[in-house]
């Protein structure tokens, strides 16, 4: 059963005390992630059950007018929009309407025959082996700009072999969350947008959370950048109709600080179909991300956290819950390469009284002695190996992943190595007789990925 009504008399609190210890570190934290050039802007909310610890907006949401960041500050959410798509799902399942075990050929028309028989239940939790067209790389990059219908979305890969079988690996996909979009306007008979204002924003008074449309007006729209040299450039311009149900919401911490509290004390969904969000399964469960249905299942300082991030072209979020302690943590950045992921932890630990996790010392090393770790690496993903190459310039070594941007790397000693993108990657390497590296291990947010090196 659905039970939005009781949510309608849901107020932010009132901002507790500045002298709280608690409120103090949060506070240097979110100044610190701007002061060394993380984003623009940062906006913050930390809600401990009916206390506020933190509630507050840092730096600037348009650097070329001016505008300081504001607890109204509305950011585009990027993957965080899963949440709503997959609870939108849910319903309807709970309405018998959809079931997980249907396969999505039964509920839309003309799609490739391979992608027929996957399940509902394997687009919500990644595991449906269908490509990702955010995974395609330039053919998708130059086409950033172009206004495209959800079946045009479909196009950009709907010819390419499926990843896996169906069910028996793990790859996060934004194309199966588009078709999860159209799964529900087939339901509904609504655009997915207006979907979202019926069925969310106007019940749960989630006034400022919408269709982020690049030709609608929306006050107190923050601006997205990224990194160029050592200032900030405009973020490359991508348009809002491709992300669609896998990442077109924007919103702000106030919004999504309701919607943490809806959705996790039991007034959106049922307390067995919220217990089926979040739990993983099959090959989901075995996965880097413990990921259930549009939430992923994480621990932080020894305490269960629920959450969903999101990366788009110039922003980046970050949104929690932890059940034990009913505290909601938002982040809202306006750089794509933020390392959002990091703070949320920092502020959990300061809210929930933990020691804040300390950066090692870097450690130089000589260039005649990168050769030992460079090279190529097949790791295990899902199952399946993905090239990791160590590379040097002479004076800095880098890593790059099969897909991805080479990144430069800083050595802790004892062949371990770290990123200035996200304090919780590791990078250790096991030495052989001969003094170069045989293998290696990837660290990063509490999973664990291997690989050997390629001879």
């Amino acid at each position: 059963m659905i039970r939005f009504l009781l949510l309608l008399s849901i107020a932010v609190p009132a901002i507790v005390s500045a002298q709280s210890p608690t409120t103090r570190a949060a506070d240097s934290l979110a100044r610190d992630f701007v002061a060394r050039g993380e984003a623009p802007a940062v906006t913050v909310a930390i809600i401990r059950g009916v206390d506020t610890v933190l509630f507050a907006g840092y730096g600037k949401a348009d650097l070329e007018h001016d505008v300081a960041a504001t607890p109204q500050s509305v950011y585009r959410i990027g993957s965080v929009t899963k949440q709503f798509t997959a609870v939108a799902v849910v319903q309807l399942i709970e309405q018998g309407k959809v079931r997980l075990e249907d396969t999505i050929g039964a509920h839309l028309d003309s799609l490739p025959l391979v992608w027929r028989g996957v399940t509902v239940q394997q687009l919500l939790d990644h595991t449906s082996g269908i490509p990702s067209y955010t995974d395609i790389g330039e053919s998708w990059v130059r086409r950033w700009g172009e206004a495209m219908t959800p079946r045009q979305i479909l196009a950009l890969v709907a010819d390419r072999p499926m990843d896996f079988a169906p069910g028996t690996a793990w790859r996060y996909n934004n194309t199966g969350y588009t078709l999860l979009g159209m799964l529900i306007e087939k339901h509904t008979g609504k655009p997915w947008g207006d979907d979202f204002n019926a069925r969310f924003a106007e019940p749960l008074g989630l006034g400022n959370t919408l269709n982020c449309r690049s030709a609608l007006i929306i006050p107190h729209r923050v601006r997205g950048y990224e990194r160029f040299n050592n200032g900030w450039i405009n973020a490359a311009n991508l348009s809002m109709t491709q992300p669609y149900s896998a990442g077109a919401l924007c919103s702000t911490i106030g919004d999504l600080t309701r919607w943490n509290q809806a959705l996790h004390q039991g007034r959106v969904v049922s307390a067995e179909s919220y217990r089926m969000m979040t739990t993983p399964i099959g090959a989901a469960a075995r996965a880097p991300l413990r990921y259930g249905m549009g939430l992923i299942r994480d621990t932080v300082a020894g305490h269960q956290m629920i959450t969903h991030g999101g990366n788009i072209n110039g922003f980046a979020s970050a949104n929690a819950w932890l059940p034990d302690a009913k505290l909601s943590v938002t982040i809202l950045a306006n750089s794509g390469r933020a390392r959002v992921e990091a703070l949320l932890r920092q502020l959990i630990r300061a809210a929930v009284g933990a020691p804040l996790k300390t950066v090692p010392t870097a450690v130089p090393l000589a260039a005649d002695m990168h050769q030992q770790y460079v090279g190529e690496y097949d790791l295990i993903i899902n199952g399946q190996p993905r090239r990791f190459t160590i590379a040097s310039s002479g004076t800095v070594i880098t890593g790059q992943l099969a897909g991805q941007q080479p990144n430069p790397m800083i050595h802790f000693g004892n062949h371990t190595f770290g990123v200035s993108f996200d304090p919780s990657v590791r990078v250790i390497f096991e030495i052989g007789s001969d003094g170069k590296a045989t293998s290696m291990r990837l660290l990063q947010g509490g999973a664990e990925l291997r690989g050997n090196r390629v001879p």
